[in-house]
């Protein structure tokens, strides 16, 4: 009789109503995310309004050991990475399984805050990991409205009210007021990761946060990364070459219709506006890494 893998015990034939049944696997559900973080409900787009549903489904399958999650994220808003981190510790700790972050092209900024979620990292050597800082970018354009004959005309009830103004001269108590905010983001990130990550982190490291990143070939060095390996090398390896991927993906409405890109019944110019800077700053994003 052929042996495989059995609940009860690994040195057991299982019976052969579970083999044919295929309860003889190991099921490992899958969760993917994949896109810059931020609250906007847009395709591509990493939030807990997106990603709780799929990671509820994944942690409620009651025969899986444990969920892998994908991660492939630039980074993006600190608040839905810190969302979506708790809420998959939460569901770790509530189903006692284990969960394995595997990340692909890159985890970087709040894409590396929600891959400390897992209890193990494992990445591609290739893979960029780290930017654990704080980044704020806008333009200024007073020269341009000057030259255009165009003159600003804001009232405000709070004398800070208009802090950057991106058509105003910057005023260094703005910048300094910025400054303190990324600095309280910023020790809210070191503080997670340090907390998920603990003596696994090169402490000696001054450059770890800054906002520097490495491949995760140098990562594991840092302890920002515990393997370099795939997904389906790894599964295989911890629960057996009979593993069974379940992938958790979105469910489709039945009467849904497509998204066609920019062009919305009942649309906007306005719409249409913010869907392509939302894109163009997108793609600065994983620019930025070289991708």
């Amino acid at each position: 009789m052929t042996k495989s893998y059995n609940p009860i015990g690994n040195n057991v034939p299982a019976p052969w109503h579970v083999r044919l049944l295929g309860r003889d696997r190991t099921v490992i559900p899958v969760v993917r995310l994949s896109g810059v973080i931020e609250a906007a409900s847009r395709p591509g787009r990493i939030n807990i309004q997106s990603a709780a549903p799929l990671l509820k489904r994944a942690f409620g399958i009651k025969r899986a050991p444990a969920v892998a999650i994908i991660i492939n994220s630039p980074g993006g808003s600190p608040v839905q990475s810190r969302l979506v981190a708790k809420y998959i510790r939460d569901l770790a700790e509530e189903k006692n399984k284990q969960v394995l972050v595997f990340i692909e092209d890159v985890a970087a900024s709040g894409g590396y805050f929600i891959a400390t979620a897992g209890d193990e990292i494992i990445a591609d050597p290739s893979s960029i990991v780290g930017s654990i800082g704080v980044i704020s970018a806008s333009f200024g354009f007073e020269d341009a409205i000057e030259k255009l004959g165009v003159k600003r005309r804001l009232y405000t009830a709070g004398k800070n009210k208009s802090t950057l103004d991106p058509f105003l001269p910057e005023k260094k108590a703005d910048i300094d007021r910025l400054k303190k905010l990324q600095l309280d983001i910023h020790d809210v990130f070191i503080d997670y990761v340090k907390s998920r990550r603990g003596d696994k982190l090169d402490d000696k490291n001054q450059d770890l946060f800054t906002g520097e990143f490495w491949t995760a070939k140098t990562g594991i060095e840092f302890g920002l990364v515990d393997r370099l390996g795939d997904m389906h090398e790894v599964l295989r390896e911890k629960f057996g070459k009979k593993v069974k991927l379940e992938r958790i993906t979105a469910k489709k409405p039945m009467f849904g219709f497509p998204r066609i890109p920019f062009m919305q019944i009942g649309g906007s110019d306005e719409s249409f506006t913010d869907d392509l800077i939302a894109s163009v700053e997108a793609k600065t994003m994983w620019s930025r890494f070289g991708l």
